[in-house]
């Protein structure tokens, strides 16, 4: 990689090489085990000019996303992170019968249909052609494509421009950034907002959350390079939250740069806060390869010396950061067994790279393993409690990131009247 994908410039450093793995999302039918399977390097640097952490778009959205194996709805948070969402947007924003929402990234319509139940207007752009599908059979009007200014001005010529674009999960999926942020201006009225969530690359360095940088992540943003990457399509940042999903994420709200007025404080302290972590210059990623190293160490400790005991171990969730912690690990079945996942469309199919079968989640109950490796770390809360049957057998849960961590299933109490 020589330029950098926003700013052009060939000021990139090196953060952290991860080697060559699978795209995280490649799961793999029983069929195709024997099969040749493709690896791409996975380097993660940063333009010293912008600051915009990336990774070489060596797969298209196209190879990932036309058939995906992610659906939202399957995660009890993140449907209530939505349900909150938009009550809450509608407020700021003034949501009412006669508005038109749109979200790009719509998934199987795990927020948009919180919309419709209040009665607004709105339309997913979705280029996965299975999970739009089911959105559709939810009730939820979708399109089946890819983001793109043609796009953009293809949906506003025929249902209007919208009050609120969402771009939830979807920022850092995209190679073609300025293009995607002038489908964004396309579609947003020239008074309206748009609200993107994006992993925070600032809790990504401090946290080790290395795992999340995978093929289909091709950029990681500070909120000085949101800022950078949003002018790039006519739009300009007026306030940002911090949020704690996915281990840390930024709210963006912009507006059309002639209406989005002076930025809001929330936007100087994170500026701030980044700066203050050293994330604009170099002394801010020096250190981050050295414990990203630490973690693969440890537990690849802790899963050999409970082979070495006869322990079993099993695993919980096939996320695609999962995969990307599993391949450069090079854990195989021999050290965790399976792992299950509440998506019946992994079901019997196998991890990339390395193998892992993907069972039901009752499989755990079946075969009472003494640990449980939890892969989706960052709903540890929802998981624990979910997890809480391990507790029947002593059985306890793995967190590996930010640092291993053993902790015991804690029981449900029940509440007695």
């Amino acid at each position: 990689m020589t330029r950098c994908r926003l700013c052009g410039s060939e000021a990139m450093a090196s953060v952290v090489d991860l080697g060559a793995t699978p795209p995280c999302e490649s799961f793999l039918a029983a069929d195709r085990l024997d099969q040749p399977e493709p690896a791409y390097p996975l380097h993660l640097r940063v333009c010293t000019d912008c600051w915009l952490a990336q990774i070489p778009p060596l797969i298209t959205p196209e190879d990932t996303f036309s058939e995906y194996a992610y659906f939202s709805s399957f995660s009890t948070s993140w449907v209530e992170h939505a349900r909150t969402f938009v009550a809450d947007a509608a407020t700021k924003v003034g949501l009412g019968p006669e508005s038109f929402v749109v979200e790009v990234a719509s998934n199987d319509g795990y927020l948009l249909k919180h919309v419709v139940d209040r009665g607004i207007r709105c339309l997913g752009v979705e280029p996965s052609v299975n999970v739009g599908a089911a959105a559709r059979e939810a009730g939820v009007p979708t399109l089946t494509a890819f983001l793109s200014p043609d796009t953009g001005s293809a949906v506003r010529a025929e249902h209007g421009p919208a009050d609120l674009v969402v771009a939830n999960n979807v920022y850092a999926h995209i190679p073609d950034v300025v293009g995607f942020t002038k489908g964004l201006r396309a579609l947003v009225a020239d008074d309206g907002w748009v609200s993107i969530e994006v992993q925070h690359l600032l809790t990504l360095i401090e946290e080790n959350q290395y795992d999340t940088i995978y093929h289909e992540h091709f950029q990681y943003y500070t909120v000085a390079a949101a800022i950078r990457a949003l002018a790039s399509g006519g739009l300009a940042l007026v306030d940002v939250e911090l949020l704690p999903t996915h281990g840390g994420s930024i709210r963006l709200w912009a507006r059309p740069a002639e209406a989005a007025g002076e930025p809001t404080e929330r936007v100087a302290d994170v500026l701030a806060r980044e700066k203050a972590a050293g994330l604009q210059e170099l002394s801010g990623y020096t250190e981050f390869s050295a414990r990203v190293a630490k973690v693969r160490r440890d537990l690849l400790a802790f899963l050999i010396t409970a082979a070495e005991e006869g322990k079993s171990v099993v695993g919980y969730g096939a996320p695609g950061k999962g995969n990307t912690l599993l391949n450069h690990c090079g854990i195989r079945p021999d050290l965790l067994a399976y792992t299950v996942d509440r998506n019946p469309y992994k079901h019997g199919r196998f991890t990339p790279g390395t193998r892992i079968p993907i069972l039901p989640p009752e499989q755990i109950e079946t075969d009472r393993p003494d640990y449980v490796l939890v892969l989706p770390w960052n709903l540890r809360t929802e998981l624990v409690e979910q997890l809480s049957y391990v507790h029947e057998w002593g059985g306890r849960l793995v967190f590996p990131i930010p640092e291993l961590s053993i902790v015991e299933a804690t029981p449900v109490k029940e509440v007695t009247a």
